[in-house]
């Protein structure tokens, strides 16, 4: 399934998307399927120009931020932090060596903060390996090394380091908080992720506080055009598809019990 859906996000993607669509035009029309040709080029075209020049992707993603906020005020206790995978770039650190982060850094950084702020909490990091060879170092192993800098220590970190999924984050998040006797737990991870991964966490009966951070929009954003930015429309738009991809599949996968969890 993992792989499946590896390859299935490598067309799936807005810009592959549109490529393909463009792709396939072309070769229905020097079939002589001239009609189906210039549907599937107009079709990818579209797609296209909405990627690029509107805001229909990035409030697709804001609509996911919004969906949950911190505790306000923030609880008085936190026996564990549970901070999921995908913000450091293993690859880059493989080759060169040191701590290199991705736009998901706010996770561990929140992470920090937090610790500093329940320092009898545990912190579990949740992530294996999610590349297609399967060479790298995941983030639970590399997280190791970054909370040591800011002095917190090794007796209090959990390491979960097989899941490549949310579903196998949750799944196996599970198994480690049952083993140490640990709940009262916040959920770490980027706003736009939280949606899908509580209600993987509820399905699965772990009770979580939702501790939304990497916000990648403004919370004012309306649906309209928008020439000047282009490529961070385009990549703004992927994270939304992918994300509403994810909450719908599993949701038909009935993982989950609805397509957008709620508060």
């Amino acid at each position: 399934m993992f792989l499946i859906s590896k390859i299935f996000w490598l067309v799936a993607q807005p810009l592959s998307f549109s490529f393909f669509a463009a792709l396939a035009g072309l070769l229905a029309t020097a079939a002589g399927l001239r009609r189906i040709g210039g549907f599937l080029g107009a079709f990818g075209a579209l797609v296209l120009f909405v990627c690029l020049f509107t805001t229909a992707g990035p409030y697709a993603l804001q609509t996911l931020e919004d969906r949950f906020t911190r505790p306000s005020p923030p609880p008085a206790t936190l026996s564990c932090i549970v901070v999921l995978g995908g913000a450091f770039e293993n690859e880059v650190m493989a080759g060169r060596g040191g701590t290199e982060f991705n736009q998901a850094a706010d996770r561990f950084i929140e992470t920090v903060a937090l610790a500093k702020r329940y320092p009898e909490a545990r912190i579990l990091v949740s992530g294996g390996d999610g590349s297609f060879s399967g060479a790298y170092a995941g983030d639970a192993a590399a997280s190791e090394s970054f909370l040591a800098a800011f002095d917190i220590g090794g007796e209090r970190l959990l390491r979960e380091e097989q899941s490549r999924t949310t579903f196998e984050n949750a799944r196996n998040t599970k198994e480690l908080l049952a083993a140490n006797g640990l709940s009262n737990c916040a959920l770490v991870t980027s706003a736009f992720h939280i949606p899908r991964s509580v209600g993987l966490f509820r399905a699965l009966d772990i009770p979580v506080v939702p501790w939304p951070t990497d916000y990648r929009t403004s919370g004012r954003l309306g649906l309209g055009l928008d020439f000047t930015q282009p490529s961070l429309n385009a990549q703004l738009t992927t994270t939304a598809v992918r994300e509403w991809i994810g909450l719908l599949a599993y949701r038909l996968a009935g993982r989950t019990p609805s397509i957008l969890p709620a508060p």
